[in-house]
């Protein structure tokens, strides 16, 4: 175990931890999550603690404020500000958390009261850890909601959770995070379920309110992405122990431990010919005209048998109520041919997801015409649409939702086929056995339910039970996302054995470009329900013709400090062109 860096500036850090290690009871015996864990954090520093899931990222985080199950022990030393905080009471832990530790969860629906309104959810917190009246609290609020910039801040005061958007809430549950103005900030998996956007949005907001207010982060993380655009230093964890640490330049440039060279090498990113920030905003400053119109090219024709077709599509969710009918998708033109993936891009309610709705009919088509594999879905029979969704496989983000908990994972795999009268018997067994093997999981583990194994695990299992009618097409949709870096390296290399295996069409939805830069052929962007800008990979990536998409692929943060930077000075120089607004 590596001793952490300290500033060398000779102030006390904010957060000493020493010899940190938590303990879970188990079955009457002590089950090691963290072991001897020592680092701290300084005021106006941004400390990340990497690693996969299960490393003990969140659990030692949450140990050094008292946030965890009853079954837990601490040991070791943590200061915050020089005052230990292992050993104290309950009710001064209380004290601490709030007024001078908070919290900003991965998920903020869950993290927030979904029947108190944002503002009331604030200033409960802000009479809890401070005695004004509440005029004065609810005045407090809104500025903390003008503070991280929320685009209405009177309206999302009166706005309950579910009203607003994922970008939205993020800012809420740190307007109501920072709101008694804490020493220490911790940020578990702050960004991991929003868009690019939206997270490049967020992570300029955490560095503008750092600077600001010059807190300490703890910034607890798997996306080294984000630990590139805001970390100062860097702690990487592996099974319960700190193997490294260093400033951010040098454990992305030299890593010593063999876990974070591997770490890092399976990282994802926008390969090939990267968009040369400098050289966009010169050459467009020699030409006269803006940077986004540097770098255009033709797209090349495709040839092969079309599996899935859009002309012209509108779809829409209906009445439901008194709320109207709403159009999610208008004008929709594409087609996926056999052995060919399409990525489809685009942030939160663009449409991407509808799509894939409507190609197994859990959607009607209002307009145009779609086809599966031959068949006019526009308005479909049972018999075709039985058909169809015999030749259509589906694998979701979340494999434990999408997995029944009560069935071994063989019988969840076996299911379709039953179903489709395919096999059974002896046969059936054989077609599990054979699936499990394509997927890389022990034939043992039929009889496995899915809360024994680990998301990469469900995974391969969501994807066999997809494969086991052998489609012609398979919608993937946002499949790696909830996934560790290592993992998701691992699924997506799978895939593209089975693919090319199988021959399958493929339309994979998702919001992580370097996943679709490792996989696709061709690539559709999505933006408010239309399709924006289409073509083969390299060109939608490299050289892509819409505002649109360029402002999408310079909000990717790139797993490479410096680089990272210019990717920041690039989307400045983008959002400054086309007086783009966040909200």
């Amino acid at each position: 175990m590596n001793t952490p860096n300290v500033q060398a500036t000779g102030s006390q850090p904010v957060l000493k931890v020493r010899d940190l290690s938590v303990d879970f009871g188990v079955d009457r015996q002590w089950v090691p999550a963290a072991i001897g864990l020592d680092y701290e954090v300084h005021a106006g520093e941004v400390l990340a603690i990497v690693g996969e899931s299960g490393s003990g990222k969140s659990v030692s985080s949450m140990g050094t404020i008292g946030l965890l199950p009853k079954n837990a022990r601490v040991t070791g030393s943590v200061q915050l500000n020089g005052r230990e905080l292992v050993g104290l009471s309950n009710t001064d832990l209380l004290s601490v958390r709030g007024e001078e530790v908070a919290v900003i969860f991965q998920e903020p629906m869950t993290a927030m009261n979904p029947v108190m309104t944002i503002g009331d959810q604030i200033v409960e917190t802000l009479r809890l850890h401070k005695d004004i009246a509440p005029a004065q609290a609810k005045e407090e609020a809104i500025k903390m909601l003008e503070m991280v910039e929320m685009p209405d801040p009177i309206k999302a005061f009166n706005s309950y959770p579910h009203q607003m958007s994922g970008g939205q809430r993020q800012r809420a549950i740190i307007a109501q995070s920072l709101s008694t103005n804490p020493k220490l900030l911790i940020a578990d998996e702050p960004t991991t379920a929003l868009d690019v956007t939206v997270q490049a949005e967020i992570l300029q907001l955490m560095r503008n309110l750092q600077k600001k207010l010059n807190s300490a982060i703890i910034l607890i993380t798997h996306d080294m992405g984000v630990v590139a655009d805001l970390a100062d230093r860097v702690a990487v964890m592996r099974r319960g122990e700190i193997v490294e640490t260093g400033e951010i330049h040098e454990v992305f440039n030299n890593p010593q431990h063999e876990y974070t060279q591997a770490l890092l090498s399976a990282v994802l990113h926008l390969g090939g010919e990267e968009i040369d920030v400098n050289a966009a905003i010169n050459d467009a400053a020699e030409q006269n005209r803006p940077a986004t119109e540097i770098l255009k090219k033709v797209a090349p024709a495709r040839s092969g048998e079309v599996i899935l077709s859009l002309k012209d599509v509108a779809l829409e969710y209906p009445k439901q109520g008194r709320v109207g009918p709403f159009r999610a998708v208008t004008g929709a033109t594409l087609e996926i041919r056999a052995g060919e993936v399409l990525g489809l891009v685009g942030e939160s309610g663009s449409g991407k997801s509808t799509i894939g709705r409507a190609t197994v009919g859990f959607l009607d088509v209002a307009e145009g015409e779609l086809s599966v594999c031959g068949v006019n879905m526009t308005k479909p029979s049972r018999k075709n649409l039985a058909q169809v969704r015999k030749d259509v496989g589906m694998v979701f983000q979340d494999p434990s939702s999408s997995l029944n908990p009560r069935l071994p994972i063989g019988e969840s795999i076996g299911e379709p086929m039953m179903l489709a009268g395919v096999a059974k018997g002896a046969e059936l067994q054989k077609r599990i056995e054979e699936l499990l093997d394509r997927v890389e999981l022990p034939r043992s583990y039929r009889n496995r339910y899915p809360h024994e194994l680990s998301g990469g695990q469900k995974q391969r299992v969501g994807i066999a039970r997809a494969l086991s009618l052998k489609p012609k097409l398979l919608i993937a949709d946002e499949p790696t996302s909830a996934l560790d870096v290592s993992v998701q390296a691992r699924v997506l290399e799978l895939f593209q054995e089975l693919q090319a295996e199988m021959g399958f069409a493929c339309l994979f939805v998702t919001h992580d470009l370097a996943v679709i830069d490792a996989l696709a052929d061709r690539i559709a962007v999505m933006r408010r329900g239309e399709i924006v800008e289409q073509g083969p990979r390299e060109q939608i990536l490299r050289h892509p013709r819409e505002v649109y998409t360029q402002r999408l692929l310079a909000a990717v943060p790139l797993p490479d400090p410096d680089a990272q930077t210019q990717r920041r000075e690039l989307r400045a120089k983008l959002l400054e062109e086309t007086g783009a607004v966040v909200s």
